[in-house]
């Protein structure tokens, strides 16, 4: 058994170690760190991301087994109205230069203008990570972790958007009533497809505008790296 809540600033790297093993074959990320210690690189990557931006604009939940507290799964959330402290991402340049080195820096930065550009204009919540440890796969976390945060979501009648990049999750993400609306160009050897739910409040489903405009009906879509 498991239970969840949000982290605490002391849970970060634990949480941080835990995304990493989840991404450790992810294709997105394999764009920006490999080598022979990539899981090493990508737990400084993760806690890197995780103290510049989610202290003033998200919300880190974890499940945590009952019986010890380890932590089996991770959901990073970002919040409609969030505003990213520039000093808390200047205080943590060095964590992602030792994650990235200094020439994966500017890769880093062209991945997430591409993934921007697809992101929607209505005011959202945004699921940046999420991801479950190799010893909990199979053990319902990663679906826990998901409707857990929908349900507080849906109570105040919010849309949600996400990028997915693993083909096995689509049905997960579907479950939950999200649906594809575009395919993110502009990564090198990988298309995620970017997935937006609609609000509790507006079940109709309605066109959703994108800065690219660029929208597609398709279900054909990836799915976020969440092993689980």
């Amino acid at each position: 058994m498991f239970t969840i809540a949000p982290a605490s600033p002391a849970d970060l790297e634990e949480a941080a170690a835990v995304l990493a093993t989840a991404f450790r074959q992810d294709t997105v990320t394999s764009t920006l760190v490999s080598g022979s210690d990539r899981e090493r690189r990508l737990a400084l990557l993760f806690e890197a991301m995780l103290r510049s931006g989610a202290p003033s604009s998200g919300r880190v939940d974890l499940a945590r087994r009952d019986t010890d507290g380890v932590v089996l799964g991770v959901a990073v959330w970002e919040m409609p109205d969030a505003r990213h402290s520039v000093l808390d991402q200047v205080r943590q340049l060095p964590t992602f230069a030792r994650a990235l080195g200094l020439r994966g820096l500017p890769r880093a930065m062209r991945l997430q203008r591409a993934l921007a550009s697809h992101r929607p204009v209505e005011p959202h919540w945004y699921l940046a990570q999420i991801g479950v440890g190799d010893g909990a796969r199979g053990a319902g976390v990663g679906g826990a972790l998901l409707e857990s945060r929908l349900r507080s979501i849906d109570a105040d009648g919010l849309p949600v958007y996400l990028e997915s990049s693993n083909e096995r999750n689509r049905a997960l993400y579907r479950r939950s009533g999200f649906r594809s609306i575009a395919s993110i160009t502009g990564i090198p050897g990988v298309t995620p497809a970017a997935m937006w739910r609609d609000a509790a409040r507006s079940a109709p489903v309605s066109t959703v505008s994108t800065p690219s405009d660029r929208r597609e009906s398709s279900a054909a879509e990836n799915g976020v790296p969440l092993p689980a």
